[in-house]
C-alpha cells in the first residue's frame, strides 16, 4: 500500500497547524534543501508545449525522489477550470518503490507562496511593510498569506485586469480577519505599486508582457515575479532587468535562461542562484537602494521539499490518513502474474 494525500487531506493538515505554522513550516524545509543544492542531480523540467498552455515532468532526486505533473493552462478559467493542477511522488531511491502520491494543486500554491516569502527574507530590506499584488488569481491569497505571516506585510495594494478576481481576493482577505492588514483596491498596476516595499507579479497570460514598466520601479523595490514560467511568458520590461542598480536571483539558471524573465536577455547576462546567497557565496542585496527581483519560475527541488514534507506531517497529524492499491504485495516476487491467475481460472459464468 502507497499513502496518499488528496485535497481533503491537505486541507485537513493545514487548518489543524494553522496558515502561519504551516507555510513557515514549508519554508523552513524548502531552505534546508537548497542549503544542500549540491546533493541534488537538477535538470531543467521537461515541458510539452501547445498553443494554449504547457504540461510539464518536474523530477527531484536526493535519497528520495520526486517528480511533480503540472500543466498550466490560462483560458481554462473562461470553461470553469483551474489554470494550474498538479499531483506528484515521492519515491525510495533505494527501492524504487513510490511511497507518496499526493495532489499538488493546494500544495503548489502553498509552496510557491512559501518559496516567495523566503527568497524575499533573504533579497527585500528587512523593514518591508507595504506590498503591491499584481494579478489576483487563484495564487494571490497564498502570497498574501506568506508575506504577511514570514515578513510582516501590513498593507497590501491589489490590482487585476479583472475586477471580479480583485473583489475575490478582497473578500477571502477579509473573511481571515487578519490583525492589522490594510487592504487597498487599486485602479492600476502603477496606482498599485507606487511607493511599496515589494512588489508580487502574478499573472496568468502566456504572452511576453509588460505588466512593470521601468518608470514604475523605485530604488529599494523587492520585485517577485512569479507569473512568467515558460517560453514566451515574462512580466517585466527588459529595462528593469538592465537597471545598474538591479540585482537578478534565479532557482536553477539554465531552466531560468529559458522559462524566466532573463529569457529577454542575452545569454550572458549576470544572475545569481538562490543557493550561493543562501550559502554567502553571493549576496543578493549590498543596500537599501538596490532593487532586488526574484525571477521565479518553481523549480523542483521546491515540490520535493513539499512531498517530503507533506508525507512527514501526514504520519504525524492524526486524522483521515489514506492508502491506495497502487502496488501488489506478492508472496513471491517473481510471479506477478499469480495474483491475476485466479481471476482469470474462475468459471465464465461468475464473470458474466
Amino acid at each position: 500500500m502507497v499513502d496518499y494525500i488528496g485535497l481533503e487531506r491537505v486541507q485537513e493538515l493545514v487548518a489543524r497547524l494553522g496558515a502561519a505554522r504551516f507555510i513557515e513550516g514549508l519554508a523552513s524545509e524548502i531552505e534546508a534543501d537548497y542549503r544542500r543544492w549540491r546533493d541534488f542531480d537538477k535538470s531543467p523540467r521537461h515541458a510539452t508545449h501547445s498553443p494554449v498552455g504547457v504540461i510539464e515532468l518536474m523530477p527531484s532526486d536526493g535519497s528520495l525522489y520526486s517528480f511533480k505533473y503540472v500543466n498550466g493552462h490560462p483560458k481554462n478559467t473562461s470553461q470553469g477550470l483551474l489554470t494550474v493542477t498538479a499531483f506528484g511522488v515521492l519515491a525510495d531511491v533505494a527501492t524504487g518503490y513510490p511511497v507518496l502520491l499526493s495532489e499538488l494543486t493546494f500544495t503548489t500554491a502553498l509552496r510557491t507562496a512559501a518559496m516567495s516569502a523566503l527568497a524575499a527574507r533573504h533579497m527585500a530590506r528587512p523593514a518591508s511593510r507595504s506590498m503591491a499584488l499584481v494579478g489576483n488569481g487563484a495564487q494571490a491569497e497564498f502570497q498574501a498569506l506568506a508575506f504577511y505571516h514570514l515578513l510582516g506585510i501590513r498593507e497590501l495594494r491589489l490590482f487585476d485586469t479583472d475586477p471580479a478576481a480583485t473583489e475575490k481576493l478582497d473578500r477571502n482577505l477579509a473573511l481571515l480577519q487578519l490583525p492589522g492588514l490594510r487592504v487597498a483596491r487599486c485602479r492600476s498596476t502603477a496606482e498599485a505599486v507606487q511607493s511599496v516595499d515589494i512588489v508580487t507579479t502574478a499573472t496568468a497570460d502566456k504572452r511576453n508582457a509588460t505588466i512593470l514598466l521601468p518608470h514604475m520601479i523605485e530604488a529599494g523595490m523587492h520585485l517577485n515575479a512569479i507569473g512568467g514560467d515558460c517560453p514566451g511568458k515574462t512580466e517585466l520590461h527588459g529595462d528593469i532587468l538592465r537597471r545598474p542598480d538591479a540585482r537578478v536571483v534565479v532557482e536553477f539558471e539554465p531552466q531560468s535562461r529559458i522559462e524566466g524573465e532573463i529569457q529577454q536577455l542575452e545569454p550572458t547576462f549576470p544572475v545569481v542562484e538562490f543557493a550561493d546567497v543562501l550559502t554567502g557565496k553571493a549576496q543578493a542585496r549590498t543596500s537599501d537602494s538596490d532593487v532586488t527581483i526574484f525571477d521565479s519560475v518553481g523549480f523542483a527541488l521546491e515540490d520535493f521539499s513539499a512531498l517530503r514534507y507533506l508525507h512527514r506531517l501526514h504520519q504525524e497529524e492524526r486524522g483521515t490518513k489514506r492508502e491506495i492499491d497502487l502496488l501488489p504485495t506478492l508472496a513471491d516476487p517473481k510471479d506477478l502474474f499469480g495474483e491475476l491467475a485466479g481471476r482469470l481460472a474462475a468459471p465464465t459464468s461468475s464473470r458474466l
